[in-house]
């Protein structure tokens, strides 16, 4: 029997997932590749004959996006499955049109079909848009569970821009972790401020690989996502972020709005930020697409760490993957530059160099900043060339790493520290509580 021809378009998260849940083992399909977006250096790669089984020995290649049409139409392919996130409703669309244009059917693959079972009890944080909040909602739960005696083990949204094979399950539980698998900044936000408060971290490839190995030292599995994709896993309880001071996205943007429409709880951060206007438009998003979800409000604590930034000249460094495809012009380090006082906003454009430089030219609205890219170390390099060669006196670090843990810098580091600090609604203490009941009621004897 002729097996039926799919591409998967990805940018090295989902795609591998959705390919190791439901196309890896099935003799009726033949997956001929990947298509890489969204994330520089991932494609020409290969996803190795070691995690894509048996039916694919020699692997599966990871060919750019722009070579789609010409691959659907020499492979004859006939379904393209589209599985990356963070992007309007309108590119999901023309992506489609394309698609369909080149000869192929084009299809999503849902939550029922995606989403893996764990044993232990699964609460998943996720959100409407990238840089809403979901890491520091993460931790804020993460602290509660163990507040209530429990062991919370985390487990992040893939990021595995490196070797893939040897990144099929990583562990983290050290400093020494993040240098053993040579970290981008990108996976470094993610992973270290849960190793500063002591938990286990798992990321990879293999996403039902490694909820075998977390299951195994944890009480609760703490689904920590990226961009605003829905989770890997089935999960007991859903939290969502939504982000005001990008109102209306959560109905524009895929697959946010999927997370809004399934959510049990909605955290709106930012509100302080935030305008009247914003609140009540996202207020009545939720409404629309999700009346039975708790709503939860919180602010978006920020404080410094580091010499005094009043009336200096600082050179802000922000989270990149917000002011990229997150679409904002600036975040936590800009805000805290101002309500700090600092003298100057050093604007990097003089100094940029390399890829920093031309993600700045990509990003022409940006406000005076420096996104924190490092996807690998070329990029880190070009990153610290970009600091160092800035007219400024301090470095007003919004990156949730130490920064001098990655580059070296000639001035002084200020960090930008955020915590979720909720302020109405019900209390996510009460709203975990099932969670906490079921993690210790026995388990059924067979």
């Amino acid at each position: 029997m002729e097996r039926e021809r799919v591409i998967v378009m990805g940018a090295a998260g989902r795609d591998f997932h959705n390919f190791n849940v439901v196309y890896r083992n099935d003799p009726t399909v033949e997956v001929v590749a990947f298509t890489a977006a969204q994330i520089p250096g991932i494609a020409n790669r290969r996803y190795p004959a070691e995690l894509a089984g048996a039916l694919y020995p020699a692997g599966i290649p990871i060919l750019p996006e722009e070579e789609l049409a010409a691959l659907i139409r020499d492979r004859a392919v006939g379904t393209v499955v589209f599985a990356y996130s963070d992007v309007s409703h309108d590119t999901v669309m023309h992506a489609g049109s394309a698609v369909l244009a080149a000869g192929a059917d084009f299809t999503l693959l849902g939550p029922a079909r995606t989403m893996l079972a764990s044993r232990r009890p699964v609460v998943a944080v996720c959100a409407t848009r990238t840089g809403a909040g979901k890491s520091q909602t993460t931790r804020y739960v993460a602290g509660l569970l163990a507040e209530r005696g429990l062991t919370p083990v985390v487990i992040r949204h893939p990021m595995p821009y490196g070797e893939l094979a040897a990144q099929r399950v990583q562990r983290f539980a050290t400093h020494e972790d993040l240098d053993r698998f040579d970290t981008t900044i990108e996976e470094r936000e993610e992973y270290e401020p849960h190793l500063d408060a002591g938990r286990i971290v798992y990321a990879g490839v293999d996403y039902a690989a490694i909820l075998h190995e977390a299951e195994l030292e944890a009480d609760v599995i703490l689904w920590d996502g990226g961009n605003n994709d829905f989770p890997f896993y089935r999960p007991d309880l859903l939290i969502v972020v939504a982000d005001p001071l990008r109102a209306g996205d959560e109905r524009r943007y895929h697959p946010g709005e999927t997370n809004l429409r399934m959510a049990d709880i909605v955290v709106i951060n930012k509100i302080d930020s935030a305008t009247p206007q914003q609140l009540d438009e996202i207020r009545a998003s939720i409404e629309a697409l999700n009346a039975r979800a708790e709503v939860v409000t919180a602010r978006s604590d920020l404080a410094l760490d580091g010499p005094s930034i009043e009336g200096r000249r600082v050179i802000v460094v922000e989270d990149g993957p917000t002011l990229t495809h997150g679409g904002m012009t600036y975040g936590a380090g800009v805000v805290a530059a101002r309500r700090f006082g600092a003298g100057q906003l050093v604007d990097p454009r003089l100094a940029a160099v390399g890829s920093i430089r031309r993600t700045l030219d990509r990003y022409p609205n940006l406000e005076p900043l420096v996104p924190a890219m490092g996807y690998g170390g070329e990029q880190v390099a070009e990153l610290e060339a970009t600091l160092n060669g800035a007219d400024a006196d301090i470095v007003l670090s919004a990156t949730p790493i130490d920064l001098k843990r990655v580059v070296n810098l000639d001035k002084p580091i200020t960090r930008v520290r955020y915590e979720l600090a909720p302020v109405g609604g019900r209390s996510l203490a009460e709203l975990i509580e099932p969670i906490v009941r079921k993690t210790r009621t026995p388990a059924p004897t067979t």
